[in-house]
C-alpha cells in the first residue's frame, strides 16, 4: 500500500524539479549572480590558459615518444647484431652483447615511459576540454538566468 503512494509521490517531484532548477530568480539575486558568474568567468579562463599549455606541450611530448620509439627499435637491432656475433665469437663479444642487450632494456622503458607520458597529456587535455565544456554551459546558464531577471517587471 505504501507503494502505490510511493511512486506518485517520486514521480510529482522528479516532474517539478526542471522547473525549480533556475538558482537565481529575482533581483534580490543579482549580487550573488554576478559573483557566481565572475567565479565561472575565471574558471573559464584559467582553464583556457591551462588547454592552450597542454597542447602546446602536446608536441613535445609527441616528438619525445617518437624518438625514443625508433631509438628503443634501432639499440633492438644492434643487440640482435652483437648477439648473433657473440654466439661463434669470443668471450669479449659476449660481453659486448652483454652490455648492449641491457642498453636496448633501458631504451625499451624509456621508450613506455615517454608513451605513458603522452597518454597522460593525452588524458590531462580531454579532461581540461570537458571542464571548460562545463564552465562554459554554466555561464550559458547564468547569463540566461540573468536575462530572465531583466526581463521581469519591476
Amino acid at each position: 500500500m505504501k507503494k502505490i503512494f510511493l511512486l506518485p509521490a517520486l514521480l510529482f517531484i522528479m516532474a517539478a524539479i526542471p522547473a525549480f532548477s533556475q538558482t537565481y530568480k529575482t533581483a534580490a539575486d543579482t549580487p550573488a549572480l554576478n559573483k557566481e558568474y565572475a567565479k565561472v568567468s575565471s574558471n573559464i579562463a584559467d582553464l583556457t590558459a591551462q588547454l592552450n599549455k597542454a597542447q602546446n606541450d602536446l608536441e613535445g611530448y609527441t616528438r619525445k615518444s617518437d624518438k625514443a620509439t625508433s631509438d628503443a627499435q634501432s639499440t633492438a637491432i644492434a643487440t640482435t647484431d652483437k648477439a648473433s656475433q657473440a654466439t661463434n665469437g669470443t668471450v669479449r663479444d659476449a660481453r659486448r652483447a652483454k652490455k648492449e642487450a641491457r642498453r636496448s632494456v633501458k631504451d625499451a622503458k624509456d621508450s613506455r615511459r615517454a608513451g605513458n607520458n603522452l597518454d597522460d597529456q593525452n588524458k590531462k587535455i580531454s579532461k581540461l576540454s570537458v571542464d571548460l565544456a562545463k564552465n562554459q554551459n554554466r555561464l550559458k546558464e547564468l547569463d540566461a538566468m540573468r536575462a530572465a531577471i531583466n526581463n521581469q517587471p519591476q
